[in-house]
């Protein structure tokens, strides 16, 4: 089918948006070299930029694109004269039916896979979750070094680092087998929960979520937990769940972030929150749970409960109590003091909130000094609570974010 000139840059946007991440998955099988399937990815767009005008777009894009790119690279080898010869790249180069690649029902997916080498032991923990948000999510290294709270260059020479320990051990591109799947999960949990995160709660851009990484992140879980069914699998699918239950409250008309507090929880998912409770009590049962069970814990009190006031903030205190003893760590510490807020009142939370700032560890990190601003906004110290809006909304790469620290900042001024 042609298609005019606007018409086929907006299907290979969406193409680009929607497919980009399983086509360099699949590339990356096929030519085994991250660098070097990147590069033909990009160059599959192109041929079909060039192509698909006269000839249409195929009845299998993705399949066109894998085909494409696959076969750019091969020319490019040969070339470049890269190799002396071409046997280097091993069987991986011979021709395949291009439709076998999406063919579901033969192939494990690629996108898992990916994950695995990219969460191989041998790299160092941050590079695999910095290789895999580049590499499987197509998140910016600015966007990962916010989810990390460290400099650009540092995510940069992370997956430049990363890259070559594969090329160079050669790190074998494939999910392992069930003896080494137990130690490598931990890696995997924490990249799938990071996408999740960026999905929900997006570090940059004018929306305040992606809903497709979300989506993506909880396909991948479904997965993991079906490959390996442990607790702690059915904990992170749980905590995906029930934070996606919301979803469709966390936002206003405008775009702007509604508070957990605020929002209409007729619109709530109740098929995600019996799904998500199913999960994490099978967890809790299994007494073999860890961090991201306990968090789906808390997130199951809050979707229980019919409102804020009723919630059950004593519990999920002492839910994050555990949490902290668990998996110690600034973030969790936050959240503990603003629950801990809504159950004794804001004096304790903010003296809590103030002596993690204190530390440092948090001084970058915008919700730490959105949380102390609202803290103090409700004890009427107004002043310091417009200084820490003023100090979050500088540190807010968010647009819709930004609207809601800024709406909070004119409310102040009106009094």
């Amino acid at each position: 089918m042609h298609q005019n000139a606007a018409s086929l840059h907006a299907t290979l946007e969406t193409l680009y948006r929607n497919e980009s991440r399983r086509v360099l998955a699949t590339l990356i099988r096929l030519l085994g070299d991250f660098d070097l399937a990147e590069e033909a990815l990009h160059e599959a767009f192109r041929a079909a930029m060039e192509q698909w005008p006269g000839a249409g777009v195929p009845a299998n894009p993705r399949a066109w694109l894998v085909s494409a790119g696959r076969f750019k690279a091969i020319d490019g080898l040969r070339r470049q004269a890269r190799f002396q010869t071409l046997e280097t790249l091993g069987d991986s180069l011979e021709p395949v039916d291009a439709a076998e690649v999406w063919d579901g029902e033969h192939l494990e997916d690629d996108r898992l896979r990916l994950i695995f080498t990219c969460c191989h032991p041998a790299l160092a923990a941050d590079a695999q979750v910095a290789l895999t948000l580049r590499e499987v999510c197509d998140l910016t290294t600015e966007e990962i070094a916010r989810a990390f709270l460290c400099p650009p260059s540092t995510v940069a020479q992370r997956i430049v680092r990363a890259k070559a320990k594969i090329r160079e051990a050669h790190i074998p591109y494939e999910v392992p087998g069930r003896g080494e799947l137990a130690e490598r999960l931990e890696a995997v949990f924490r990249v799938v929960y990071l996408v999740f995160n960026e999905g929900y709660f997006a570090s940059s851009g004018e929306s305040l979520t992606r809903s497709q990484l979300s989506a993506e992140a909880i396909r991948l879980g479904r997965l993991l937990l079906e490959l390996l069914p442990e607790p702690e699998a059915q904990g992170l699918l749980a905590l995906m769940l029930l934070h996606e239950a919301r979803r469709p409250a966390r936002t206003s008309a405008s775009g702007e972030p509604v508070l957990l507090e605020e929002q209409d929880r007729s619109l709530w998912d109740p098929a995600l929150i019996a799904e998500g409770d199913e999960l994490v009590l099978a967890a809790l049962r299994s007494r073999r749970f860890g961090p991201y069970s306990l968090q789906a814990a808390i997130a199951a009190v809050h979707a229980e409960a019919p409102s804020a006031a009723a919630t059950d903030w004593a519990q999920i205190v002492g839910l994050y109590d555990a949490l902290l003893r668990l998996a110690p760590s600034p973030v969790v510490a936050l959240n503990r003091a603003v629950a801990l807020a809504m159950r004794d009142g804001p004096a304790a939370g903010l003296a809590l909130v103030n002596a993690l700032l204190a530390g440092g560890e948090l001084d970058d990190y915008h919700l730490a000094h959105a949380a102390r601003a609202d803290l103090c906004r409700r004890l009427g110290r107004v002043d310091e609570a417009r200084a820490a809006y003023q100090r979050a909304l500088q540190l807010s790469q968010q647009g819709a974010d930004r609207q809601f620290l800024e709406r909070r900042l004119a409310e102040l001024a009106d009094g």
